[in-house]
């Protein structure tokens, strides 16, 4: 036996022991059994970039999608874009609702007015004409007193009326002839001017003296006659 061998020391061409046992003979392990497990160093977890908290995302453009609407920013979406419809409709309704009340309005103004100068036309047209009655003698020349040709007075002074003509007797025998013109002027003893010995017709007539002869074309006053044929 060599020193080596008494001290217990391998020699250099003593055999290596297998990995993961201690050197020296003493804690060699039974022939046949497997080495102990030794776990392996756990990796270090790293975050990916898009999940770690507080993190801000940089956009590009042309490159960066924008994120998808959610559910209730759709509905808002919409019921915003109705709430719009429907104000744009009742805008117009307003507008379609204030043309057609000036329209009846200008319709309404139009046929007030019309029917205010219809109204006008007719009462114009069913006005009587105030015509003056002028005394005049028969052969409508001369300008006469009013009261020659009052039927009343000729025949209280014993004349008498025929065919328009009232005839007046005269002092010293036979008769004077007078008449009504209608229309004209002229003062007594002078040439009348103007006129008509045929009354109109649907006139108001009166002398120059204030006596109705003729009321609107309803004929003849009782107070006095005409002496227009």
């Amino acid at each position: 036996m060599t020193e080596n061998d008494r001290s217990g020391t391998p020699g250099p061409d003593a055999p290596t022991p297998p990995s993961g046992l201690p050197a020296g003979g003493s804690a060699t392990p039974p022939s046949g059994s497997p080495p102990p497990y030794v776990p392996p160093p756990e990796p270090t977890r790293q975050q990916a970039p898009g999940n770690q908290r507080g993190q801000i995302r940089s956009q590009e453009a042309g490159r960066t999608k924008a994120r998808p609407p959610t559910l209730a920013e759709q509905r808002a979406r919409q019921q915003a874009e109705h709430q719009q419809r429907e104000m744009a409709l009742a805008a117009d309704a307003e507008v379609a609702r204030k043309a057609k009340k000036r329209k009846r309005l200008l319709i309404g103004g139009g046929v007030t007015v019309g029917v205010v100068a219809l109204v006008a036309i007719g009462y114009a047209a069913l006005k009587p004409d105030n015509v003056t009655a002028t005394c005049t003698t028969s052969d409508d020349v001369v300008v006469a007193d009013d009261q020659n040709c009052d039927e009343t007075y000729v025949r209280s002074h014993g004349g008498y009326s025929s065919g328009g003509i009232m005839f007046l007797p005269l002092p010293g025998g036979g008769y004077s002839q007078y008449r009504y013109n209608y229309g004209g002027t002229g003062s007594v003893g002078q040439k009348i001017s103007g006129g008509s010995t045929v009354a109109p017709p649907k006139a108001n007539i009166s002398t120059r003296s204030g006596s109705t002869i003729q009321r609107g074309g309803f004929g003849v006053s009782s107070g006095s006659k005409s002496g227009g044929s």
